[in-house]
């Protein structure tokens, strides 16, 4: 990716990595909790050469987190525990699903297929990357969920869009994550594989972080898609 000249563009709402010439495709990453849009930018430089992509790195919302002493902070939605009830905050997260789906209307406007965007996420992104791209009633490109679970799941069979039900799927995740456990990964996984969808899982041996080998996964994986 260090070979190609991005544009870089920033607003209060998000950062943009503008290919050089009109881009054709685009990956739409959500950053995790306590992080902004700008966390993920230098692993581009990680990435295989994607020609004609535009990258969007939106910033959360700053608000309260409960589980973090109610420490104000960016953070999509709202966490009372890591358990399934208190995992994410109902208003929170639809407020979160709303934006994001306007930022993809909106590229669908600029000229970009929907099936070729990406909607990715890390962590408490990825928890809004899946539950958004599950439901956009346009078929996507491909959903990348990094160490991250399924809000709500037990309402996906309802609330699933038929144009996305057999969108691809990559979810990788840490086996030494301490902050989100593997196991709600997993449980994320074999949902979506009862619901029908072809999910590719990748496991490593990391924490809550990314790691080259993941890089490298994420990076042939983005080619298949919109390379």
């Amino acid at each position: 990716m260090s070979s190609l000249v991005y544009r870089t563009v920033q607003t209060a709402s998000e950062v943009t990595l503008e290919p050089p010439g009109r881009a054709n495709a685009t990956v739409l990453l959500l950053h995790g909790l306590g992080a902004d849009g700008l966390d993920f930018i230098p692993v581009t430089d990680e990435l295989p050469l994607l020609k004609s992509v535009r990258f969007i790195f939106p910033h959360a919302a700053e608000r309260p987190v409960t589980i973090n002493a109610g420490c104000v902070m960016r953070a999509w939605y709202d966490i009372r525990s890591f358990t399934p009830e208190g995992r994410a905050d109902a208003v929170g997260l639809a407020e979160s699903v709303q934006r994001v789906t306007r930022y993809l209307d909106e590229e669908i406007r600029r000229g970009v297929a929907a099936d070729r965007i990406v909607l990715a996420g890390f962590s408490q992104g990825g928890a809004v990357a899946l539950s958004a791209g599950l439901r956009y009633p346009t078929r996507l490109a491909g959903l990348l969920a990094l160490s991250t679970y399924l809000p709500f799941p037990s309402r996906l069979a309802s609330e699933k869009s038929r144009a996305n039900a057999d969108v691809p799927i990559l979810m990788c995740h840490g086996r030494r994550d301490p902050m989100v456990d593997v196991r709600l990964g997993i449980e994320a996984r074999d949902v979506l594989r009862r619901e029908g969808y072809a999910v590719e899982w990748h496991e490593y041996a990391m924490q809550h972080e990314v790691c080259d080998e993941e890089l490298a996964e994420v990076g042939r994986w983005l080619l298949e898609r919109v390379g």
